[in-house]
């Protein structure tokens, strides 16, 4: 073999051993990490298999721990060149497992792909390609490796004379010390992975789930409680998604929508979803057009979160026959339940389509799916009631009007949503939700349909503590509350310390 040919080989293993040490070191590093997530998302032809090693703990804590110290010592038999044969037999191994719990082909691999878009080739295929080659060409010059060779040269050099060594015993002496200059490169490995356990996830991504950024779960004053709807149990403290989303109700201020977009990029989405779910929050409301990206999320760290999807009955005004078109692209994405979202419910009511309403709530039965109906007038729960129609829940705006930003009562209207903007202070401008607090609360009182509430801060105008309590108070089964990551905390112990403590409610519970 030239050479040329051997630096190649030598760099290729040395590259690969770099990479697989430092993550075994990453998962080593981060507290509390584990493979559940990355199995339990698995798909494919085994994803039986990897499904069935997350669900028993014994078998969870081998496979964690197979993965931390595989990856190390794989790692580091490769980066030094210690057993290089064996080392890479045992990492083409472990590359194959991640590759075919997540192999990029099939139909699943079109529409959720952990690390992007591939087909066949991805990372995995290619280090194990590469580790092949290492395995039939372990070249092992300039590796401490060399280390162990070099015993007897030591000895034999103490012992015999420097006029009777051989060229051979004074090559390797040089040997010797290229071996030796590696050692404080192998050292900034282990330092900079332990370094990296302070910043920001996720890092490294081969082995083993996404690491999404830890949090310190002690701050939480309880377990969040839970209600049924159906067959299905949610949190009482649903997320929303206009924040994630990137959509601010901002009154006036133009640039906060922006702000919001900015803020949170696709990594930091991820990290609020995971941490409101180790928080107790185990629901979130989605858009239609949220969902690959949700699913991505998913398949990415094995979540198990429930999706509340909003659509909108395909406008009236369509060229396409299809009204339903988007509910079916809900059911298709895989969202528990679906409602009709809270303007558009506003619009088939004032417009008198409540036939659009009931063929929405068949559709979405129909798909053993729960169905509800959003508004922000209360005329659209009344106008359903009234029409006998039997939605699993409603989705309504509730908060009280006693916020400098809400409009004056007297210029308020029933749909004042559907209403041009206008620069009148006195008009609605994106200010207001629930318009007559007091008809949704006499409204629900004698209503059986559970409620979701939402708009409970009036888009921040309200604190979380009064706009919990008021909407457990007046009758809302579950609330849905857009939040930031840094906020996730507060607002799951506000819930759990408003549930626990002693309400004013009249309305029995209906989930």
């Amino acid at each position: 073999m030239t050479k040329s040919k051997s630096l190649f080989l030598l760099f290729l293993r040395i590259c690969i051993g770099w990479h697989l040490l430092y993550e075994g070191l990453d998962k080593l590093f981060t507290p509390g990490w584990s493979a559940a997530g990355y199995l339990r998302g698995s798909y494919g032809f085994l994803s039986g298999l990897f499904h069935s090693l997350a669900v028993h703990p014994d078998v969870l804590r081998v496979v964690d721990f197979i993965n931390i110290w595989g990856l190390i010592l794989i790692g580091t038999g490769l980066f030094l060149g210690l057993f290089i044969r064996v080392s890479a037999a045992s990492g083409l191994v472990l590359l194959a497992m991640y590759y075919l719990a997540y192999p990029p082909f099939g139909s699943a691999a079109f529409s959720l792909n952990q690390e992007g878009h591939y087909w066949i080739i991805n990372r995995n295929f290619i280090e194990c390609i590469s580790l092949g080659v290492v395995y039939f060409f372990p070249v092992m010059d300039y590796s401490l490796m060399n280390l162990f060779k070099q015993y007897r040269l030591k000895v034999k050099e103490e012992t015999v004379p420097k006029s009777e060594m051989t060229t051979n015993d004074t090559f390797k002496r040089r040997e010797l010390i290229k071996g030796l200059i590696s050692l404080p490169f192998y050292g900034g490995v282990i330092y900079s992975s332990a370094k990296a356990v302070s910043m920001a996830r996720p890092d490294a991504s081969t082995g083993a789930t996404t690491a999404l950024k830890t949090h310190n779960l002690g701050d939480l004053k309880g377990t969040l409680p839970k209600g049924k709807i159906g067959n299905k149990e949610f949190s009482r403290l649903i997320m929303g998604c206009n924040l994630i989303g990137g959509y601010s109700h901002s009154r006036d201020l133009s640039y906060v929508s922006s702000l919001f977009r900015h803020y949170n990029t696709e990594r930091k989405i991820f990290e609020t979803w995971g941490l409101a779910e180790q928080s107790g929050i185990n629901t979130t409301n989605l858009t239609v057009e949220m969902y690959p990206f949700f699913n991505r999320y998913k398949k990415s760290t094995g979540s198990n979160m429930n999706s509340i999807a909003q659509i909108l009955v395909n406008g009236l005004s369509s060229t396409n026959p299809d009204k339903l078109v988007n509910f079916k692209k809900a059911v298709d994405q895989g969202a528990t339940s679906i409602y009709i979202q809270g303007v558009n419910g506003d619009f088939l009511v004032k417009a008198n389509r409540l036939d659009l309403i009931q063929d929405a709530l068949d559709y979405v039965k129909g798909q053993g799916l729960l169905a509800g109906v959003g508004a922000h007038s209360i005329e659209v729960c009344i106008a359903c009631d009234k029409a006998g129609m039997k939605p699993d829940y409603y989705f309504k705006t509730m908060h009280h009007d006693h916020y400098w930003s809400a409009s004056p009562r007297e210029f308020r209207t029933e749909f004042g949503l559907n209403h041009k903007v206008s620069d009148d202070h006195n008009s609605i401008h994106d200010n207001i939700w629930d318009f007559f607090p007091e008809k949704t609360v006499d409204f629900f009182s004698k209503s059986e349909v559970p409620l979701i509430g939402f708009k409970v801060m009036a888009a921040g105008a309200i604190s979380p503590k009064v706009g919990f309590k008021y909407a457990f108070e007046n009758g809302a089964d579950f609330i849905c509350v857009g939040m930031f990551d840094f906020q996730v905390i507060e607002d799951v112990n506000i819930a759990i310390e408003t549930l626990s403590g002693v309400l004013n409610r009249k309305r029995p519970w209906f989930a």
